[in-house]
C-alpha cells in the first residue's frame, strides 16, 4: 500500500475577507502524479503555498511525509522540489551561477545529472537570466526544482512558455520520476496536459476541492464535441439513441453531436456508412465542470 506524501485536513485560508481555500481535504500518495486542476483564481497556488509553509492557514492542517508542514518546514523542503507559477530568478546571474548557488545551499548536487537535464531541455546555462526568454527561464526553474533528486516535486503550471518539443521532454521526465517511485504534484489548467501525465486529478473551484478522480473517470465524465463527415446524408436517429450522445444534428452530410464518455459506440455506428473525415475536439476545463456539476443535466453525477 502506498504511503501518504501530502495529507491536508480542513485546510482553510482567508486573506482578510477574501477566500483562498475552504475546508480542503486531500491525500496525495507516494509514486503517483497528482494533477491539481482549476481555473485561475480557484485556489491552486494558495494550496501549494500552504503545503510548503510559505503561508499559514487560517484553520486546518497539512502534513508532508507524515510531518507537520509548519513545524518541520525545513525537513520538508529538503526532500521537495518546487517550481512556482510566478517564477522569479536573479537576472544578473547566469543559469549555471544560479544553480551553483542553489547547490551550495543544499550541500551539493550531482552535477552530471544537472547537465543531463540541461541537455535534455536544451537549456544554455552560460547566458544571463535577464537575457532569456520566458520559456528558457522556465527551463532553469525546472532544473532547479529537479536537480537534487527530490522525493516530492511540486510544480505550478510547469509547461508555461515551453514549446511543444520541450513539453514532450518534460512529460518524459515526469514519467521517469514516477517510474523511480517519486511523487509529483502538478498544478495546471490545461486539460490535455493533465490527461497525459497524471494518475489522479483533484478539481478545485472557488476555493473548494469538489472532486478527486482517476484520469480515466474524469475523461469518462467529460463532454466531447464530435463532427463526422460522411459521403452522403445519414439518418440522425441512428446516433440520437446511443447512450451519452446529445445534441445530434445532421446538416447535409455532416453529423455534429456532443458525447459524454467513450466514443466507441458512435464510431461503430458511423462505420455503417462511408466516412470522409472525423473531427473530435478535446473538452475545455469549463466543459468538464459542466459535465460534473450541471445538476439540471440527467447525466451529471
Amino acid at each position: 500500500m502506498s504511503e501518504t506524501v501530502i495529507l491536508a485536513e480542513g485546510l482553510t485560508k482567508f486573506y482578510g475577507k477574501q477566500r483562498g481555500v475552504v475546508g480542503l481535504d486531500m491525500e496525495v500518495l507516494q509514486g503517483e502524479v497528482f494533477g491539481f486542476l482549476g481555473p485561475n483564481g480557484a485556489g491552486k497556488t494558495t494550496t501549494i503555498r500552504l503545503c510548503l509553509d510559505f503561508i499559514r492557514p487560517t484553520s486546518g492542517r497539512v502534513a508532508v511525509f507524515g510531518m507537520d508542514a509548519r513545524q518541520h518546514a525545513c525537513q520538508v523542503h529538503m526532500r521537495t522540489g518546487y517550481l512556482p507559477g510566478d517564477l522569479s530568478l536573479y537576472g544578473n546571474l547566469t543559469g549555471g551561477e544560479l544553480l551553483t548557488y542553489a547547490s551550495h545551499l543544499r550541500g551539493g548536487v550531482d552535477w552530471g545529472f544537472v547537465h543531463d537535464l540541461a541537455t535534455r531541455l536544451e537549456c544554455n546555462l552560460s547566458r544571463p537570466i535577464r537575457a532569456l526568454s520566458h520559456g528558457n527561464r522556465q527551463k532553469i526553474g525546472l532544473i532547479h526544482a529537479m536537480m537534487h533528486g527530490p522525493e516530492l516535486l511540486v510544480l505550478d503550471e510547469p509547461t508555461s512558455g515551453l514549446d511543444p518539443l520541450m513539453q514532450q521532454e518534460f512529460y518524459r521526465l515526469v514519467a521517469e520520476l514516477k517510474a523511480a517511485g517519486r511523487t509529483v504534484f502538478l498544478s495546471s489548467h490545461i486539460m490535455p496536459e493533465v490527461e497525459r501525465v497524471c494518475d489522479r486529478v483533484g478539481i478545485i473551484r472557488d476555493g473548494e476541492l469538489v472532486v478527486v478522480e482517476s484520469v480515466q473517470a474524469l475523461k469518462a465524465r467529460a463532454l466531447r464535441h464530435l463532427e463526422i463527415h460522411f459521403s452522403a446524408t445519414v439518418p440522425p436517429e441512428v446516433f440520437s439513441g446511443i447512450p451519452g450522445v446529445r445534441d445530434v444534428a445532421v446538416e447535409d452530410s455532416v453529423l455534429r453531436c456532443t458525447i459524454v464518455g467513450t466514443l466507441d459506440p458512435v464510431i461503430k455506428a458511423a462505420a455503417r456508412f462511408e466516412v470522409v473525415n472525423v473531427i473530435s475536439r478535446e473538452p475545455s476545463l469549463e466543459e468538464v465542470f459542466l459535465a460534473y456539476y450541471d445538476r439540471g443535466d440527467a447525466d451529471a453525477p
